[in-house]
């Protein structure tokens, strides 16, 4: 093959997990505890990628996650509810008072940049 065949080839754009669930919308979040500031990290495998400077003790991680996605999808902390992965970095968060397009957008401008 050519060098330039090659220079055109593009990656497939990730895949976000975002499904629609009972009248609101469940994310795949992937959290990295005690960074140096919050952000968003990308996304693997469907699953977005936060970093926290919370630590991951007495629920102050998932605190802080409530409120960071809040803030950066323009919802209110009490909108994003986590269904499960209490205790681990893996996470299912519930999203509701908004709609798959308007997070897809929303994550899609915050994932270039990396902050809320």
């Amino acid at each position: 093959m050519s060098e330039s065949h090659h220079a055109n080839r593009s990656e497939p754009a990730p895949i976000l997990d975002l499904r629609e669930q009972d009248g609101a919308l469940t994310l795949r979040v992937r959290v990295q505890p005690r960074a140096a500031r919050d952000g968003f990290s990308g996304l693997r495998q469907g699953t977005v990628v936060v970093r926290l400077t919370a630590p991951p003790v007495e629920g102050e991680a998932n605190a802080a996650l409530q409120r960071f996605l809040g803030k950066a999808l323009g919802l209110p902390p009490s909108s994003v509810t986590l269904l499960r992965g209490q205790r681990g970095r893996d996470k299912l968060v519930r999203l509701s008072g908004t709609t798959a397009a308007a997070v897809r957008n929303r994550l899609q401008a915050l994932l270039r940049t990396g902050k809320p």
